[in-house]
């Protein structure tokens, strides 16, 4: 009876064993990806699973777009020069009227700046009111070229994982803008600062991009084209991240 109950007992064990290391190779093992493009010579990656996910991994320059005070007739009263704004006859960040940046008023957040624009927008504020685009000062948001959006199935709004694998720091952040076609790896002033060590101030805005190690976990599919707060951000978000494997899964896809 003893050595029947001591086998019994090592059987449990060695199956148990192998279940555990099972288990442990298969988060340790990425999912099938697939190669799906290149910006500036960094690859993105569509991975299989549940949810399916868009990686890569790069730095992250700051977008201000969005933010009230993000351009100023004087650039040293602004998060950002003038010109990274557009020109005269192209203003990409600013909302114009007859060809002219609009100028916010007496009753807008930044009075005397420009109404600075994302392509993720509040359709219930008017086109003119700051109110419609999201705040990089104050939401996390990334912003992708065209070549990704369209080559990872991604919709503004979609919700997105970041973590800066230098100190550990995990954000979330929502797809709120376009990039420009030859630059990977952007967020908004708020983002920035949540994956840094020491987080600067709004002014020091253009010193504070992340050099690279930041590794971008998009979930397609999973916003509704609106924005959203930073609480439903952080909730969704989370809860994605989470369902995907977490870090155990990054560091199995970007060791």
């Amino acid at each position: 009876m003893i050595a029947t109950r001591h086998r019994a007992r090592c059987f449990w064990t060695v199956l148990i064993t192998a279940l555990t290391c099972a288990g442990s190779a298969a988060l340790a093992e990425p999912q099938q990806r697939t190669h799906i493009t290149s910006v500036a010579g960094i690859p993105v990656w569509r991975q299989a699973g549940s949810p399916v996910t868009i990686l890569f991994r790069s730095g992250m320059a700051v977008d201000v777009d969005g933010a009230p005070k993000a351009y100023h007739a004087q650039d040293t009263l602004a998060l950002n020069r003038l010109k990274g704004a557009g020109h005269s006859g192209h203003w990409w960040a600013l909302v114009t009227k007859d060809g002219k940046p609009v100028v916010q008023g007496s009753k807008d957040p930044a009075p005397g700046y420009y109404v600075s624009m994302t392509s993720l927008q509040n359709p219930a504020f008017e086109v003119t009111d700051p109110r419609r685009y999201v705040d990089a000062s104050t939401i996390p948001y990334v912003a992708l070229p065209k070549a990704v959006v369209i080559a990872g199935k991604v919709r503004l709004g979609d919700l997105v994982a970041v973590v800066n694998q230098a100190n550990g720091k995990v954000a979330y952040a929502i797809y709120a803008d376009q990039g420009p076609k030859d630059k990977l790896g952007e967020g908004s002033l708020y983002l920035v600062n949540q994956l840094r060590t020491t987080p600067l101030s709004d002014l020091s805005a253009m010193r504070s991009s992340l050099a690279g190690g930041i590794v971008y976990v998009l979930f397609p599919g999973s916003g509704n084209r609106r924005p959203k707060t930073r609480e439903e951000i952080v909730r969704v978000g989370a809860n994605l991240f989470e369902q995907w494997g977490g870090l155990v899964a990054l560091k199995a896809s970007f060791p």
